[in-house]
C-alpha cells in the first residue's frame, strides 16, 4: 500500500514538473521571438522585423495559461492580448516607424510580464533609451537600440537585470 501511494506521489510531483517545464519554454519562445524583433530594429530591417513578429505572434499561441500560477495567470490574461495586438501590427507593417512605434507599447508589457512571470531561463537586461523615454529587453548587456537603430545603436543605458530562474 505504501509503494502505491509513493508511486502516485511521484507521477504526480513528475506531471506538475513536466507541466513546468511546458510553460517556462513557451514563455521562453516568446522572449526569444521578441528578441528577434528588437534585433531586427537595430538593423534597420523592417521585412526581418515583420517575420520574427510573425513568430512572435505564434510563439504567444503556444503558451497554456493553465499551466501558470493563479497570480502568473492574471499577469498573462492582462498583458497576452496587448503583447499580440502589438505583434500583429509588426508583423503586418513594413514602415520602420510604425513597427518601433508599436514595438515601444510591445516592450513595455514584455517587461512588466518578464518582471511578474519569472521564468526566463536566461539572463535578460531591461534597457532604456533617454531619447525615446522607452526601455526594452536585451540577451547582451551591450547596449544594441532598437528605437534608433543604425542611427543611433549605442544610444541608451542598462537599467535592471533579470538573472535567469533555473
Amino acid at each position: 500500500m505504501k509503494s502505491i501511494k509513493f508511486l502516485i506521489i511521484a507521477l504526480l510531483l513528475t506531471g506538475a514538473a513536466k507541466a513546468q517545464t511546458t510553460v517556462t519554454s513557451g514563455v521562453n519562445n516568446v522572449l526569444t521571438a521578441y528578441i528577434g524583433i528588437k534585433n531586427a530594429l537595430v538593423a534597420d530591417n523592417s521585412k526581418l522585423a515583420n517575420d520574427r513578429a510573425k513568430e512572435f505572434t505564434e510563439a504567444l499561441k503556444q503558451v497554456n495559461p493553465a499551466q501558470l500560477s493563479d497570480k502568473q495567470k492574471a499577469t498573462w490574461k492582462t498583458y497576452g492580448e496587448k503583447l499580440r495586438f502589438d505583434g500583429e501590427h509588426i508583423g503586418e507593417s513594413d514602415k520602420l516607424p510604425h513597427q518601433r512605434e508599436h514595438f515601444t507599447s510591445l516592450s513595455k508589457n514584455m517587461i512588466t510580464l518578464t518582471k511578474a512571470l519569472k521564468l526566463n531561463s536566461t539572463i535578460v537586461y531591461e534597457q532604456y533609451c533617454p531619447m525615446k523615454k522607452a526601455s526594452w529587453l536585451s540577451e547582451t548587456a551591450t547596449i544594441r537600440n532598437p528605437f534608433y537603430g543604425k542611427e543611433m545603436e549605442d544610444c541608451g543605458s542598462l537599467k535592471e537585470t533579470f538573472q535567469a530562474v533555473k
